[in-house]
């Protein structure tokens, strides 16, 4: 590390301790050549995600704006920031751990989609007509079919349990 006093390259670390909640590393450092001391901060080197779009735009992924949505699709639904939080967390981790770096808003979607659905159907299927792009009755119907069908077939062991 190149030393601001002196501008030599050698230091050497005296101390290290985390900072900022473990997000960054503190270094206090000692100039091999002046003698003085100084501090540097290490951090985790990230690459943006890249969100592809519809119409072949990318722009940098931003979890406020799909915060924004999912709580939009959410209103006057009995489902707390936090879980919405949680959800969107969920998904950036998702994102990040697939070692992609362009991502499509289809994917994005979808994820979102998941999430929804294990919190709020009624928000699901809100997001679902919106990202969907339903457009027309039967279309939303279909959508609403295939989810009594999946309820249906989940809750088809319970009551034969109870014979």
């Amino acid at each position: 590390m190149k030393c601001p006093y002196c501008g030599e390259i050698d230091s050497k670390v005296i101390d290290s301790r985390p900072a900022d909640d473990g997000e960054r590393i503190r270094r206090r450092r000692e100039c091999l050549s002046c003698q003085k001391r100084f501090t540097t901060y290490e951090v985790v080197e990230t690459v943006p995600l890249m969100v592809m779009k519809r119409d072949r735009s990318r722009e940098a992924f931003n979890r406020q704006k799909l915060l924004n949505g999912m709580m939009r699709a959410c209103e006057k639904r009995p489902v707390s920031y936090q879980m919405l939080e949680t959800a969107v967390d969920n998904i950036e981790q998702t994102l990040l751990n697939s070692y992609e770096r362009e991502i499509s808003t289809e994917a994005v979607g979808e994820l979102a989609m998941q999430e929804l659905k294990s919190i709020d159907e009624v928000a699901y299927v809100r997001f679902a007509s919106v990202y969907r792009q339903f457009g027309d009755i039967d279309t939303f119907m279909d959508e609403l079919k295939e989810m009594l069908s999946l309820r249906t077939a989940k809750d088809a062991p319970l009551k034969n349990a109870g014979k």
